[in-house]
């Protein structure tokens, strides 16, 4: 990479920045640099690094070393509020908005105008419509409660709080990961107009097709280090990936020879309370079917209704030879699994152990009687622990520790622990780096071959994914679902993406 330290046109600089908690070195000498006018790609693994340099930037973590400058003036803010004056503006993943108060309370919160202890509210009115009139979002009522808008929209509501705060660097954490592809093609089209207007712009994502798309430079890190970078144009998603994982990765997506043998999951008329409102589908051992649609479509509540977590209206759901009533409780002793697309808030228990989290779905052996001794549980997790593998200091540490990608390995272990014959898997890579992607797809397609040799019998997977490439590349049928309907499955070779989006926005 170019020395960041001779560009003159950089609107904003790091050099060397340090990071260590405890014995945990997360930035070891990290040099960035973004100019006005442009967007930079940060990328790397879970756990590169990313999320530290960021907090440094924004203020909720001080540095052990390195400089900062913004605008050739030497920047070290305080606090995140510091920095959000001096023109650095975040834009989290997980959005920090009061969902309770108004768009223009959220825009203007902190530096809301007033006289004396009065606030001025038709000023606020009008600064927060200029606002979001600056970011294309006229539409959006300035009074309105925020938890009354969508994601999307929301979103915007951050952005224009960053833009009324004379925003000169934006950070972009991750901000298509809850996105409808149109709602992303807006977000693009003002980032471009935002870009055009001078901001300097980091745009953070592990949808590499994303970056190559939006971003006019990328830097890389890898174990809290810059190892390269360069032009997007001239880059390759593939030398981007190995840059990311130190390694080419070879077959991004490995296909093996597979068998269908016996169906093991037949859905028959099946709705539920609001959604799906029809889908019939069935699935064999030995195969991976992918469902596919966009945000809201019903893909999500289709899952919960055949694990028996949502009220099914009408329709019959037949796991095996079982068509009876259903529970979590009995889905599981069928021989059915699911991980949620949720997974901080229901398909881990946070607070709890690597070990208790893959243990619980069967804790039968793992002591005497009802007991359920620990030492039992670590040592049944670790052969888990070390097949996937999933990258931690012991089986005890908490899973709330664990970066994205190994938290939803943990989520997959918990399955291969109970045994299950079926998974139902809810968008597996949703926010997780490409290393861990390509050992969740290896893993499922290994899931689907079996191994006759060492006794482990092939397994059916139903996957909903919002990612294209890796439903056309890991799945053998796949199915849609548009507004709670879900389409006929067909074979992977028989689908391309434009008729699959026509099917999935109901042109087709």
């Amino acid at each position: 990479m170019q020395d960041i330290e001779h560009n003159p046109a950089a609107r904003l600089v790091m050099t060397g920045v340090r990071k260590s908690f405890g014995a945990t070195h997360a930035l070891q000498g990290v040099d960035l640099e973004v100019c006005s006018g442009e967007v930079l790609a940060l990328v790397g693994e879970n756990g590169a690094g990313k999320s530290t340099l960021m907090k440094v930037l924004s203020g909720a973590h001080r540095p052990d070393a390195g400089q900062m400058r913004l605008d050739g003036e030497p920047y070290r803010p305080r606090d995140p509020l510091d920095a959000r004056n001096r023109g650095v503006a975040m834009i989290y993943q997980e959005l920090s908005l009061a969902p309770h108060l108004s768009v223009m309370e959220n825009i203007l919160l902190g530096i809301e105008p007033s006289r004396g202890p009065l606030v001025r509210w038709n000023k606020m009115r009008r600064i927060a419509s200029a606002a979001l009139a600056e970011v294309g979002s006229s539409e959006i009522p300035p009074d309105t409660q925020v938890r009354r808008l969508s994601i999307a929209k929301q979103q915007l509501v951050e952005i224009a709080r960053a833009v009324a705060t004379d925003c000169r660097v934006l950070v972009l954490d991750e901000p298509t990961s809850s996105l409808t592809q149109k709602d992303t093609l807006c977000l693009f089209d003002l980032i471009r107009r935002l870009r055009s207007r001078g901001l300097a712009i980091v745009y953070i994502s592990h949808f590499l097709e994303e970056v190559k798309e939006i971003s006019d430079r990328f830097t890389v890190l890898r174990d809290g280090q810059t190892v390269g970078g360069g032009t997007t144009a001239e880059a390759t998603v593939d030398s981007i990936i190995q840059l990311m994982v130190g390694r080419k990765v070879r077959d991004l997506y490995p296909r093996s020879s597979r068998r269908p043998g016996e169906v093991v999951l037949e859905v028959k008329a099946l709705s539920g309370g609001d959604k799906p409102r029809q889908a019939s589908l069935s699935v064999r051992r030995g195969e991976v079917l992918g469902i596919a649609g966009l945000v809201g479509a019903g893909r999500t509540e289709l899952l919960r209704a055949i694990f028996a977590l949502d009220r099914v209206r009408s329709g019959q759901v037949r796991v095996g030879a079982y068509t009876g009533p259903a529970s979590p409780s009995r889905r599981w002793a069928q021989g059915v699994g699911m991980v949620s697309e949720n997974r901080k808030e229901e398909g881990l228990a946070l607070g709890l152990s690597i070990a208790e989290n893959i243990t619980l779905p069967r804790l039968r052996g793992l002591g005497p009687g009802r007991l359920v001794l620990p030492s039992r549980q670590r040592q049944a997790s670790r052969p888990w622990i070390e097949k996937i593998p999933i990258k931690c200091s012991s089986p005890a540490q908490s899973v709330q520790a664990l970066s994205g990608g190994n938290q939803q390995k943990v989520a997959i272990a918990r399955l291969l622990h109970a045994d299950v014959d079926l998974l139902l898997l809810d968008e597996p890579t949703r926010g997780i780096d490409v290393g861990s992607k390509a050992a969740i797809y290896r893993l499922i397609d290994e899931l689907a071959v079996g191994d006759a040799a060492q006794g482990r019998r092939p397994r059916a997977v139903v996957m909903v994914s919002s990612y294209l490439p890796e439903l056309f590349g890991v799945c053998d049928r796949i199915a849609v679902m548009c507004r709670g309907l879900l389409s006929t499955a067909r074979p992977v070779g028989e689908w391309d993406e434009k008729q699959l989006m026509l099917v999935a926005t109901g042109q087709e």
